[in-house]
C-alpha cells in the first residue's frame, strides 16, 4: 500500500464526467488532512487507510458516495450524518462539487476518524437474528413416517434445518413443494445438507 495509488487514477478517469472532479477533491483533501494514509482499491473502489480504514468514496452513474469506515462511531458536530446516512455513505449522494462539505470540515471529520483507529476502537457488529421458519404439518407428517430422516433433521444445526425449511416452504406451486419435500427425505436419509452438492 502506498500513499498515492495508480488504481485510483484510473478508477477516477474512468468515472463519469460529473464525478470525476468529486472525486479528486476528496482525494485531495483526504490526502491534505495527514500525509500517513495510503490509497487502495477495495472492492472495486478506492479506499483510504491508516492503522485501518479511515474512508472510502466510490462514483455510480448518476451520483457519487463517499463514507467514513466508523460513521457510527464518529461526533458529527457539523449534522454532516444526519438523515442523509440512509442513502450510500456518510455525505448522502454526491452529483457536484457544491454538495461537498467546506475541505476544513472534511479534514475535521478525517482526522478524528484517524484518531479513531489509532486509538484500536472497533464498531461493534449488530447479529440480526433471522426470524424463525414454522415447520409445514405436511412435512412433519413426512418426517414422521421416515424416522431415520427425521433423526437427521432434528440433528442438524439450526442454519441447516432452516435451509430445508425455505427451500420447501418457498416453492411456488403445490407440486413444486411436494418435489422438494421428496427429495428432503431422500437427502436427509442419506445424511446430506440442503446444500450438500456445494460442501467440500
Amino acid at each position: 500500500m502506498k500513499q498515492f495509488d495508480e488504481r485510483v487514477d484510473a478508477y477516477i478517469e474512468q468515472s463519469a464526467g460529473f464525478a470525476q472532479p468529486i472525486l479528486k477533491q476528496l482525494r485531495a483533501i483526504i490526502h491534505e488532512a495527514s500525509p500517513l494514509i495510503n490509497e487502495t482499491i477495495k472492492w472495486g473502489f478506492p479506499h483510504f487507510d491508516y492503522k485501518g480504514t479511515v474512508c472510502s468514496m466510490a462514483a455510480f452513474k448518476a451520483h457519487c458516495a463517499f463514507g467514513f469506515w466508523k460513521t457510527s462511531l464518529m461526533k458529527d458536530p457539523y449534522q454532516l450524518f444526519d438523515e442523509k446516512e440512509n442513502a450510500m455513505g456518510s455525505l448522502g449522494r454526491l452529483t457536484k462539487l457544491e454538495d461537498l462539505p467546506e475541505a476544513k470540515i472534511l479534514i475535521e471529520y478525517t482526522l478524528e476518524a484517524i484518531k479513531l483507529n489509532e486509538a484500536g476502537v472497533k464498531v461493534k457488529k449488530v447479529i440480526v437474528p433471522k426470524a424463525a421458519i414454522a415447520m409445514p404439518a405436511d412435512f412433519a407428517g413426512l418426517l414422521a413416517e421416515h424416522p431415520r430422516a427425521q433423526q437427521q433433521f432434528e440433528a442438524f444445526s439450526p442454519s441447516h434445518r432452516r435451509e430445508y425449511l425455505a427451500w420447501i416452504t418457498e416453492a411456488k406451486t403445490e407440486a413444486t413443494k411436494n418435489k422438494r419435500m421428496a427429495t428432503a427425505i431422500e437427502w436427509l436419509s442419506e445424511g446430506k445438507s440442503r446444500n450438500w452438492k456445494y460442501e467440500r
